[in-house]
């Protein structure tokens, strides 16, 4: 893949956020995968992020995003717009730290989803028919209100936050020969990858994206960012387009070797081996590193390798579905 410079020193935002963060987070396991080492004749490691607080990686960057702002940006509070994992991350961090936080839902936000994040305190706005709606308007609040807008992953303290699990990952596996990561705007491996890779060049970082929303990949493969319908997808939490100039693209362009996208098929094995092989209950993004590897084990035959494991979150009806097809 075409390399560019970086435009950010991740390293060093990696290094701020760990210094921030440690006390406010959990170091996750590091779990040998006895099953998917046997499979695959390499040393499998998986990096359970499903077992942070809140059950997602995400909390790591919202926590480090509130950190950072200034005594003024506190007390004015901070908005976002998120069903999901991020949602969950920046609510959770605002009762935290005592910051009025307001996050932004579709009108028709599944009640599961609504209870969760009420369930960490947070204050709830119902605005438009989609998630392009939603996020428009909770930034235009933003804006009128003098707030900080809390993005996913376009901001450099989200990705700072994000990247403390690289520094994990050096300190619980010294030998590391690749790293998967999922991909949906590119926070999470860009931190991993620029953290890893400004300790150890030779790390490869691999990009796990979904065949059914794969706008990172194409974005990369095309040298600009691109706008593309994308199918429904088990990965929901990965899923939808990039943000206009968004720093993780030339991040991306920089840090990852390569990408592989996996068939809604290949999440659903992964998310069942998921449970049968490691008893652990994971959501359809989490699985992607799992069936990205599955599909290219050959080419990683002895590396020690590592899964990066990113969130929980399920709902019943699809845990259902993949694991009683016929039920339906």
């Amino acid at each position: 893949m075409k390399k560019v410079q970086s435009p950010v020193d991740v390293s060093s935002l990696v290094l701020k956020a760990e210094k921030r963060l440690r006390k406010h987070i959990r170091t996750t396991l590091l779990e040998y995968s006895p099953h998917l080492s046997e499979i695959s004749q390499s040393q499998v490691y998986l990096k359970l992020e499903n077992f942070q607080f809140t059950h997602s990686f995400k909390l790591r960057g919202a926590l480090n995003k509130l950190l950072s702002l200034t005594e003024d940006e506190r007390g004015k509070g901070v908005v976002t717009a998120s069903s999901g994992n991020h949602g969950a991350g920046v609510a959770f961090a605002s009762k935290k730290l005592n910051i009025k936080g307001t996050i932004y839902l579709p009108q028709k936000t599944s009640s599961i989803k609504v209870e969760a994040l009420r369930s960490y305190g947070a204050n709830l706005k119902f605005y438009g028919s989609d998630c392009v709606q939603t996020e428009e308007q909770a930034r235009k609040q933003a804006q009128q209100n003098h707030q900080v807008f809390v993005s996913p992953y376009n901001d450099p303290q989200i990705i700072g936050g994000q990247g403390t699990i690289g520094i994990e990952l050096a300190q619980q596996c010294p030998q590391i020969d690749s790293v998967f990561v999922p991909v949906g705007g590119g926070g999470l491996i860009s931190g991993i990858g620029g953290y890893l890779k400004s300790t150890h060049p030779s790390i490869q970082v691999i990009g796990c994206q979904p065949q059914n929303s794969p706008v990172m990949f194409e974005s990369i493969r095309a040298g600009k960012i691109v706008e593309r319908e994308t199918l429904p997808t088990l990965s929901d939490g990965s899923a939808g387009g990039i943000e206009k100039n968004s720093i993780t693209f030339l991040l991306c362009q920089t840090y990852v070797d390569d990408f592989i996208l996996v068939s809604e098929e290949e999440i659903k094995q992964a998310i069942r081996l998921s449970l049968e092989k490691q008893s652990l209950l994971i959501e359809g993004a989490a699985a992607l590193p799992i069936a990205s590897f599955i599909k290219k084990r050959k080419e990683y035959i002895g590396q020690n390798i590592i899964l990066v494991i990113s969130g929980a979150r399920i709902s019943t009806d699809k845990l259902r579905d993949i694991l009683c097809p016929s039920s339906g």
